[in-house]
């Protein structure tokens, strides 16, 4: 658990965590709770729940488990103030381009685009409704970055977030609504791991040489490292937060100086 926050800093304010029960979404769900806010949290399957948060089990990927999750939003707090997109991931197969079917294509955008762009559809018409509101897309350094051996849809679906995510902070800006981004280079996850054995399964070797292999693909990470859930986490709470109120239609990377580029 996180426990530097200002526990007062969210008080009152009422937080949606798409994807909160494991790794990024995790610490996001913890980071807003240490802050003082109520927090309601989707995940497909809700393990080791943690008892302060509103938990909804519905698979994001679909139109339907969208809609539960914003219903639930809606009956269970009364509205929302902040909506942390934090849902993402891959689950395609290496081997460049030619390996990805339809069915992984579409994989890739129902995740890691169109369940942000369905619950902000839900969401922000209420946001707007009372004058105010946040919204932070977890996008992807992926996005200028991609790496053709393994994530190349993905990439390509944070890519078209990014583009999306500007998009709307100019329309719903300049009526209360504050559209941020932030972009993370690799983090430690739960996920990193199951990433590693695929890659691992799919060229041979140990899981340090697949670990190596996306150090390499990635031209290494200056730090040494690749970000902590709970790091990316304090940065997403930074920008919902009150006194980021200048900020807006914005991308943050935090990435441990992957991207050399200025």
């Amino acid at each position: 658990m996180i426990v530097r926050a200002d526990p007062t800093e969210f008080a009152g304010k009422r937080v949606l965590v798409s994807g909160g029960t494991k790794g990024l979404g995790r610490a996001t769900v913890e980071r807003f709770l240490a802050g003082g806010a109520r927090v309601i949290a989707a995940s497909r399957t809700i393990r080791n729940p943690i008892d302060a948060v509103e938990y909804v089990e519905a698979d994001l990927t679909t139109p339907e488990g969208s809609e539960t999750l914003a219903r639930a939003a809606i009956d269970r707090l009364g509205g929302i103030d902040i909506v942390a997109h934090v849902v993402g991931g891959s689950a395609s197969p290496a081997g460049g381009f030619a390996a990805l079917t339809d069915e992984h294509w579409l994989a890739e955008l129902n995740l890691n685009l169109l369940a942000t762009v369905r619950l902000d559809r839900l969401l922000i018409p209420q946001m707007l409704e009372q004058g105010k509101g946040v919204v932070v897309h977890v996008t992807s350094i992926q996005s200028v970055l991609p790496l053709p051996e393994s994530t190349t849809g993905y990439a390509a679906a944070k890519a078209a977030l990014r583009t999306y995510s500007k998009s709307i902070s100019k329309e719903v800006g300049p009526k209360g609504v504050r559209v941020n981004a932030v972009s993370p280079g690799w983090i430690m996850t739960e996920a990193t791991g199951d990433f590693l054995q695929m890659l691992q399964a799919a060229n041979g070797g140990t899981i340090e040489d697949a670990r190596q292999a996306v150090l390499d693909a990635l031209g290494g990470i200056p730090i040494g490292r690749g970000a902590q859930p709970d790091e990316v986490a304090d940065l997403i709470a930074y920008l919902a937060a009150d006194r980021a109120a200048a900020i807006h239609g914005a991308e943050f990377v935090i990435d441990g100086g992957t991207i050399r580029t200025v």
